[in-house]
C-alpha cells in the first residue's frame, strides 16, 4: 500500500509564493511520473505540471515560467515551487504519482488535496 502526504497549501497575496510537497511511502520500487493537478470550483481537474523519472517536465501555459516541478526519488517526493501566484491559480491542488511498481505491481495513486487560495 502506498501513502501520498501533501502539505504545503494555504493563503497567500497575488504575487506571493508557495511550495507544494507530496510524499509517498510504502514498499515502492519505482515511480514514472509525478505531477500536480489542480481543481478549482465549477471546473475540471486539470494537470498543472509533470515530471518524469528521467527529469522531462510539461507545465500548463497557463503557470510557466512561474512554477516549478522538481522531484526527489531517493524520497519519492514531488514538490512544486509557485511564484507570482495570481488570484487564478485559486484551486485544490492534487498530486499524483504515475505507475507506481510496488510489490502489489503497478498502479496511480492521487494525494488527498492541499488548498490554494490566492487573494487579490
Amino acid at each position: 500500500q502506498v501513502q501520498l502526504v501533501e502539505s504545503g497549501g494555504g493563503l497567500v497575496q497575488a504575487g506571493g509564493s508557495l511550495r507544494l510537497s507530496c510524499a509517498a511511502s510504502g514498499s515502492i520500487f519505482s515511480i514514472s511520473a509525478m505531477g500536480w493537478y489542480r481543481q478549482a470550483p465549477g471546473k475540471q481537474r486539470e494537470l498543472v505540471a509533470r515530471i518524469t523519472n528521467g527529469g522531462s517536465t510539461v507545465y500548463a501555459d497557463s503557470v510557466k515560467g512561474r512554477f516549478t516541478i522538481s522531484r526527489d526519488n531517493a524520497k519519492n517526493t514531488v514538490y512544486l515551487q509557485m511564484n507570482s501566484l495570481k488570484p487564478e491559480d485559486t484551486a485544490v491542488y492534487y498530486c499524483n504519482l504515475n505507475r507506481v511498481h510496488t510489490t502489489v505491481g503497478w498502479n496511480d495513486y492521487w494525494g488527498q488535496g492541499t488548498q490554494v487560495t490566492v487573494s487579490s
